[in-house]
């Protein structure tokens, strides 16, 4: 259990990337390397950056048809808004970098 949770956790400070105001000289999308893009999760939309390779999984196309039902495809910050809670999408994050 402790060796899951520090996987985790490291998964968590992989994916995770806050938006933080940076003098208003970096745009949201700039910081997204080629080959990945951002979503926002949860309820407070913490925002991750993520490989494209996860649109191969159907998991996450399960996802991303429930975000598509709930908000659309637009979002005013360049990301998609996936409706899961935190949690789990850093263990599904964990389990699709592991395959």
């Amino acid at each position: 259990m402790g060796i899951r949770l520090m996987a985790i956790a490291q998964a968590k400070q992989k994916l995770q990337r806050t938006l933080s105001p940076r003098s208003g000289t970096v745009s949201a999308t700039s910081d997204v390397p080629k080959g990945h893009f951002a979503v926002y999760v949860g309820e407070s939309h913490k925002r991750f950056v993520i490989p494209i390779s996860y649109l191969n999984h159907p998991l996450f196309r399960n996802l991303l048809h429930q975000a598509e039902e709930e908000f659309g495809f637009d979002h005013p910050m360049g990301g998609l808004t996936i409706p899961c809670s935190e949690d789990y999408f850093i263990s599904l994050s964990s389990l699709l970098n592991s395959s």
